[in-house]
C-alpha cells in the first residue's frame, strides 16, 4: 500500500470558488482551467570589467491570462451576470477566486489565491446541428496576480503562514 503523497496529483479533480454573490452550486464546476502562470520579467546588466558574460537581474513577475471553459447550464449563473454586467454595461466588479486542486478525498491540496479578476473575453462554442456536443462557455479573466496556497509545501521549507485569505 502506497503511502498517501507518494504519487504525483492528478489534475482532473478540482474546483473554482468565485467571491461573488449570488454563487450557484454550478459555478463551482469547470471542464478546464489555464493561465495560472507566472513569469519574472529580467533586466540585463553588462559586467564592467569581465565582457564575457551578462547578469540577469530580476525586476518583476507578470501573470498570464486566466481562461475557464464551462458546460453551459439552463439556470442561473452568478458567474455569467458578473461578465454579462461587464462585457454588455461596461460595470466592472474586481473579484477573488480560489482554484484548488483537490485529493482523492476531495481536500485542496494546492491552491491559487487569484486577485482582482475582471473578464477579459467571454466566448461561446460554435452551434453545429450535425454535431452532438455540448456547448462550452469561455471565459479569459485578467488579473492583478495569484498566491500559490500549499501548507505542506510551506511547512517543509519552515515557512511560517500567517494572515488569512
Amino acid at each position: 500500500m502506497a503511502l498517501p503523497g507518494t504519487y504525483p496529483l492528478t489534475a482532473y479533480h478540482f474546483v473554482v470558488a468565485f467571491e461573488l454573490f449570488p454563487q450557484l452550486p454550478h459555478d463551482l464546476r469547470f471542464q478546464e482551467v489555464s493561465g495560472l502562470t507566472v513569469n519574472m520579467e529580467m533586466e540585463t546588466y553588462r559586467e564592467g570589467g569581465q565582457n564575457r558574460f551578462e547578469h540577469q537581474l530580476p525586476v518583476k513577475t507578470t501573470y498570464t491570462d486566466l481562461t475557464l471553459k464551462r458546460g453551459m447550464f439552463e439556470l442561473p449563473s452568478g458567474i455569467m451576470a458578473w461578465c454579462i454586467n461587464a462585457v454588455q454595461h461596461f460595470e466592472f466588479q474586481p473579484t477573488n477566486l480560489l482554484v484548488s486542486l483537490l485529493n482523492d478525498q476531495h481536500v485542496p491540496v494546492q491552491s491559487w489565491y487569484v486577485v482582482n479578476a475582471i473578464p477579459k473575453s467571454v466566448e461561446f462554442s460554435n452551434l453545429n446541428a450535425e454535431e452532438s456536443q455540448v456547448a462550452i462557455e469561455t471565459l479569459v479573466l485578467s488579473y492583478n496576480y495569484f498566491n500559490i496556497l500549499n501548507l505542506s509545501a510551506a511547512m517543509t521549507a519552515g515557512i511560517q503562514i500567517s494572515g488569512s485569505i
